[in-house]
């Protein structure tokens, strides 16, 4: 049975909030059917539904989903579920009569049209002139130089109420200029390397985190601790915040440092300590920021895969491992080489060797964790292979990460006896 890979790329809009996703599928043969879109769009909408749910996939947000036009005008189309996908239709796809008719039948009951990474010209904005009031969204490419008239089509386009997709965003450049034409969400890897959430404000200073945690990590008397707590008040008021917001489940409260230390234990504050640096980064209109939810993802990956290659592995390595999902993305708020934040931080030389030379089992793991995010399906099969593994132990660990940064970002409310 070949193995099935299903991605999910990030949409954000202009604040960095997480709006949607576009699925993407490859399998290990993938080369062989590259021009099979509808076998591709059927793969992937029969995985969401059949293989990993909606809710563990999507949370409750909707997936954009390429489609040719043969998948367009089958009938199969009108058995899926209009209140989880998006149908983004191929922008080489020929509009005639029937297609046009096809999308207007469509809109009319409901569903979600985009138009699939379109080069925005003036030439191509005709063609789709019978489809424009029926479409919801547009992805343009911004891989491309944009059209000399690019802002008349952006109005014309706003005019008919579509959304505007900038899509292929890799550079801060092109994001710059993405947000100038006033596009509305924004997709690409620019984004799944968070840097754009960069652009925060410094407040409390890392300094001061790096302090705190060391002093945790050294074993220093729970007084001295609580006194270094309390000249950090915007520190302290933040972590108890994170405490209570539902990520640790306690039947009472909070209410205090010392209550912390006693109750959660200093390895587990020096953990979610450091997560104080990424929520630094949560937008207005965001519990977390997708830069805190790649981490939450990174630290799950990271323990549960070594969980599974080592068997007797002992709970100090699985810190260990922890440690290197928190830490790989610190550079990218701190805006700091990650060699000189790890030489401020008390982290043991494997974690170090790990994020910054990808040596021992935990850089094996950590490679292994960005080519998931990545889609690298070789290196993914070639690390099944060297460890025995199971096609479905990896998918597996996948899907209950997922599931669990999606209770982490929209927590369940228990109510308490």
């Amino acid at each position: 049975m070949k193995n099935v890979h299903l991605a999910r790329q990030p949409i954000l809009d202009d604040e960095s909030t997480l709006f949607a996703y576009e699925i993407l599928y490859r399998d290990r043969f993938s080369k062989s059917n590259k021009g099979d879109d509808r076998f591709a769009s059927s793969v992937v909408i029969n995985n969401i539904l059949s293989k990993f749910g909606t809710r563990t996939l999507l949370g409750n947000r909707k997936a954009f989903i390429k489609i040719d036009k043969k998948f367009l005008l089958s009938d199969i189309i009108f058995t899926i579920p209009k209140e989880f996908f998006i149908f983004s239709i191929f922008q080489s796809t020929e509009f005639d009569a029937r297609v046009v008719e096809r999308v207007q039948q469509l809109s009319s009951e409901g569903y979600e049209i985009a138009i699939n990474d379109v080069i925005l010209t003036d030439e191509k904005l005709i063609k789709y002139t019978a489809i424009l009031n029926e479409l919801t969204y547009i992805k343009i490419n911004f891989l491309k130089d944009v059209a000399e008239d690019f802002y008349d089509l952006v109005r014309h386009i706003k005019n008919h109420n579509i959304k505007i997709i900038a899509t292929h965003i890799e550079t801060n450049e092109q994001y710059k200029e993405a947000k100038k034409y006033n596009c509305d969400y924004f997709q690409g890897y620019f984004f799944a390397k968070p840097i754009i959430l960069e652009e925060t404000k410094d407040e409390p200073r890392h300094l001061e985190i790096f302090k705190l945690y060391n002093l945790l990590i050294e074993d220093t008397n729970i007084d001295e601790i609580t006194a270094e707590f309390e000249k950090n008040p915007e520190i302290t008021l933040q972590l108890l915040q994170f405490i209570n917001s539902g990520s640790f489940h306690f039947r009472k409260k909070i209410s205090s440092i010392h209550h912390i230390l006693t109750l959660v234990g200093r390895i587990p504050l020096s953990q979610w300590l450091m997560l104080m640096i990424y929520s630094k980064s949560v937008s207005r209109n965001s519990p977390h920021s997708l830069l805190m939810l790649m981490v939450r993802n990174r630290t799950n990956l990271m323990q549960n895969i070594l969980k599974d290659v080592q068997k007797d592995v002992q709970s100090n390595m699985l810190g260990e491992a922890y440690f290197v999902g928190l830490l790989s993305l610190v550079d990218v708020v701190l805006k700091t080489n990650l060699k000189t934040i790890l030489e401020q931080i008390n982290i043991s030389r494997e974690v170090k060797d790990a994020l910054l030379r990808k040596k021992g089992i935990l850089g094996e793991i950590f490679i292994l964790v960005k080519a998931i995010e990545e889609f690298d399906t070789k290196y993914i099969e070639l690390f099944e292979e060297k460890y025995h593994l199971d096609s479905n132990v990896l998918k597996q660990i996948t899907l209950d990460s997922i599931e669990d940064v999606e209770e982490f970002e929209n927590p369940k409310v228990n109510e308490l006896n």
